[in-house]
């Protein structure tokens, strides 16, 4: 009977884990509702024909780069909308999708069909703007590293990031055979050497959802030029409150993506 219990405990795990890593909320509002003023919202085919919701700004000067922004695993791009802000504020351009199956955008995610969408945004956004920096966040980060392995930004940060999605499932639950069971396991660590993009990755000491000491392991595995910015008793979803943005931009100054502040 305990072998049996197990089974089925197993089964419903192994139906239900997508449920488990995706997790879309809310309704997406349009981006003047969300305050931020001459975003355009735009709806794109991927290659399979599935529509999702980007929403888009231009650089405020043309020499400025785009900030590819991945989201995390919960809520939807609206609810970012004051990060967007303090991007849009410091000049640079948009361009934040909405996943597929996330409010805004048709289909259902899984790890293979969100990089080859995140792949198509890339080359987009990268046609209509001077210069990319790669954000991921979260989940985000994983997508974030796939696309800088694949193709050449002018930088790539990572907001939280964890070492493979399966790592974590591993410590969560020991007591199933996780690497087995997982169909998007998000390797991040088996990508993050073919990065040759400078790298900032941040984390908190505090976070509960992504130990710190996953991030700080990507860190080494990663190349050079690399930067580590670690934030003292931040958790996971409060980094941009504790000065995430100023933190990267000095970064991208340092690394001459931006101009030197005058």
């Amino acid at each position: 009977m305990l072998a049996i219990l197990y089974l089925a405990v197993v089964g419903y795990m192994y139906a239900t884990q997508r449920d488990n890593l995706f997790k879309p909320s809310g309704a997406l509002t349009d981006p003047d509702t969300a305050g931020l003023v001459g975003v355009r919202a735009e709806e794109i085919a991927m290659a399979d024909g599935t529509v999702v919701t980007v929403w888009r700004a231009d650089a405020a000067r043309r020499n400025l780069p785009t900030v590819l922004y991945f989201h995390g695993q919960g809520g939807n791009i609206s609810t970012r909308s004051k990060r967007f802000r303090q991007i849009l504020d410091s000049g640079l351009g948009l361009y934040a999708p909405s996943y597929r199956g996330y409010a805004g955008s048709q289909g259902a995610p899984s790890q293979d069909l969100l990089i080859q969408d995140a792949l198509r945004h890339f080359d987009r956004a990268d046609a209509i703007s001077a210069g990319i920096v790669i954000h991921g966040e979260s989940l985000g980060t994983a997508i974030a590293t796939a696309v800088a392995a694949e193709r050449d930004a002018d930088a790539l940060v990572l907001e939280a990031p964890f070492t493979a999605a399966v790592d974590l499932a591993s410590d969560a639950y020991p007591w199933l055979p996780v690497s087995v069971l997982m169909k998007d396991q998000f390797r991040s660590r088996d990508w993050i050497g073919a990065v040759s993009e400078p790298l900032m990755i941040a984390h908190g000491t505090a976070d509960k959802v992504v130990p710190y000491e996953n991030g700080r392991a990507l860190y080494e595995l990663a190349n050079d030029p690399k930067r580590f910015v670690r934030f003292d008793g931040a958790g996971h979803t409060d980094l941009w409150q504790s000065g995430l943005w100023d933190r990267e931009l000095d970064f991208l100054r340092a690394e001459h993506v931006l101009p030197e502040a005058r």
